[in-house]
């Protein structure tokens, strides 16, 4: 069978914007995912050796993030879009009585225009968000738990503040150790980015089904998407492997 150059030809603006779509999702939900990674790992590791606060951080805090890891560990990512975007975003963005228009927080013309236009989007990085926060979070917890306890105990015992202590001691060590696996996992969002078609998300994948659906022959489009992605995930782990050379070379100065 030939290659038929005209599906690709003809729908190559879509592809492009899939792209762009692709890399924007992508990106955000980097950033988001690890943000909130952070606050679960940290929430993880908050202890506490006396008093109310050691019940309160071990049950109140600890418990509760293992709960929530254990939640978006055990459950497929799929699953996790539809709940989000058949579930949460009718319950937040119904245009008659979600939760942000009954507190009158925005109009009904704005909720049915975000939900309309941007639905998609917003559920599939709100979704990938809190799915990568799981996992991120065990990796700054087995970053910051790398670190000697005794640089805490030092630092806090010359009048640091725990946060302060965290943010100018233990994170900028650990975050070193935690690069390669933050790496993986921004590959991994990259590529679970394209379960966003599901519901209507228009990235790359969506291109691929709706070219493909459109001639009737799936090879073509679902081959150039592949090698995209694959270009995509190259060229991050050339950053990520950029990025451990220099704080390579920040160690050995």
């Amino acid at each position: 069978m030939a290659f038929n150059w005209q599906i690709i030809e003809e729908y190559t603006p879509l592809f492009i914007e899939g792209a762009k779509l692709t890399v924007q999702c992508t990106i955000i939900c980097v950033i988001l995912g690890t943000l909130w990674g952070l606050t679960l790992g940290i929430g993880r590791t908050a202890s506490a050796k006396f008093g109310f606060w050691k019940w309160m951080l071990h049950y109140g805090v600890q418990w509760p993030v293992k709960i929530y890891v254990s939640a978006f560990r055990g459950t497929p990512l799929f699953v996790q879009i539809m709940v989000v975007h058949y579930v949460l975003m009718p319950y937040f963005l119904n245009p008659r009585d979600g939760l942000l228009v009954s507190d009158n927080l925005i109009s009904m013309s704005t909720a049915r225009y975000w939900r309309t236009e941007y639905g998609a989007f917003i559920s599939c990085v709100t979704a990938i968000t809190l799915n990568a926060g799981a996992y991120i979070s065990e990796i700054f917890r087995a970053g910051i738990e790398s670190i000697d306890k005794g640089q805490m105990e030092a630092a806090r015992s010359l009048g640091m503040s725990y946060g302060s202590t965290m943010r100018k001691v233990i994170l900028p060590q650990a975050f070193k150790r935690m690069l390669p696996p933050l790496g993986n996992n921004a590959i991994a969002i990259l590529k679970d980015s394209s379960l966003g078609a599901a519901i209507g998300l228009a990235d790359l994948a969506f291109a691929a089904r709706t070219s493909g659906a459109a001639y009737g022959s799936y090879t073509e489009p679902y081959i150039v998407i592949s090698i995209v992605y694959w270009v995509m995930t190259f060229l991050l782990s050339l950053l990520v492997k950029y990025l451990e050379k220099r704080l390579g070379k920040s160690d050995s100065h």
